[in-house]
């Protein structure tokens, strides 16, 4: 009994607030400021956990973004931009983390090659409790509202600005014939700029989608 107990409390506060948006290098780089002003710091998810400066985050961020809104797609650059996100403040140390996604679209009944792009911020739910009984070492997650208010508010703070500038990501694709489409709902969201951007891109123009809710 005592042992489903334990997976219960590892479960209870598992996972992680996220978000999933696409905007533009010029917007993204307004979300920077929130983070400089809190002196938080970018690594690599690289076995060096190498620190970049917010230049270098900027123009990771400035090449993802340009390889899905250029009007011929490059063959030498894989799209990639990862983040391990630490903030420190008064009496916390805690983290974010983003990472590039690809959101999958059907194309004439079969997966597109290629996804559009979004990245992912995401924040752990649990905390995690250390704690040793008769029967050994064991943890469980209590709620991280509880032990890390200030992590969670400033969370909430970048979140909601990127709310701000957002809506939700709607476009439509060719079902299993040309003139059926389908209304795609992912969980994402995309700035009105970006939205233009992605409009005239290649990816757009090679599998015929078309931009909802302009």
């Amino acid at each position: 009994m005592g042992g489903e107990k334990k997976e219960m409390d590892k479960l209870k506060n598992s996972g992680f607030y996220k978000l999933k948006f696409f905007i533009t290098p010029e917007e993204f780089k307004s979300i920077l400021m929130l983070f400089e002003h809190k002196q938080v710091q970018f690594h690599r998810t690289d076995y060096a956990q190498t620190k970049h400066d917010y230049d270098l985050v900027y123009a990771a961020y400035e090449a993802f973004y340009k390889y899905f809104t250029a009007e011929e797609q490059r063959m030498d650059y894989h799209p990639f931009f990862v983040y391990s996100i630490s903030v420190k403040s008064d009496h916390e140390s805690t983290g974010f983390f983003a990472r590039n996604e690809g959101i999958s679209f059907p194309y004439y009944g079969q997966w597109s090659e290629d996804e559009l792009p979004c990245i992912m911020l995401s924040f752990p739910k649990g905390f995690q409790i250390n704690m040793a009984d008769e029967q050994g070492n064991y943890y469980f997650y209590e709620d991280i509202r509880e032990h890390q208010p200030l992590a969670y508010a400033f969370f909430n703070e970048i979140t909601k600005d990127i709310k701000k500038m957002t809506k939700p990501l709607r476009f439509s694709v060719h079902a299993a014939t040309a003139d059926v489409s389908q209304e795609q709902k992912p969980p994402a969201r995309i700035s009105k700029h970006a939205m233009t951007d992605l409009v005239n891109s290649w990816i757009f123009k090679k599998y015929k989608l078309m931009m909802n809710g302009k």
